[in-house]
């Protein structure tokens, strides 16, 4: 019975997101299953304006801090069970979190 599994990568670092993708591409490859993607989905910035002076006296300076969070949308449709294992066993970074929705 095929299943459609989604799933969603999200990481602040962009190659060891691109490195799991890599990986789940391979595996569907090897054995033959229908896959669509990586697609990459919006790059969110997340911006934070820091005063430079600690005491807050003086002249009104500001720093800014950025920080980018990558995704990655994969579509697998599934025939076997023995791929979503395969899948499952993957090294997933600590930086990178995984959302998998099966249909």
């Amino acid at each position: 019975m095929p299943t459609n599994v989604r799933i969603k990568l999200t990481s602040t670092d962009l190659e060891k997101i691109e490195q799991v993708c890599s990986e789940i591409k391979e595996i569907a490859l090897k054995t033959g299953t229908k896959i669509r993607g990586p697609i990459p989905l919006p790059r969110r910035r997340l911006i934070l304006p820091v005063r430079k002076s600690p005491c807050g006296e003086g002249t009104k300076t500001w720093r800014k801090h950025e920080l980018r969070i990558h995704r990655r949308l994969i579509d697998l449709f599934i025939t076997d069970q023995r791929v979503m294992r395969q899948i499952m066993r993957i090294q997933i970074p600590e930086d990178v979190s995984v959302e998998m929705t099966v249909r």
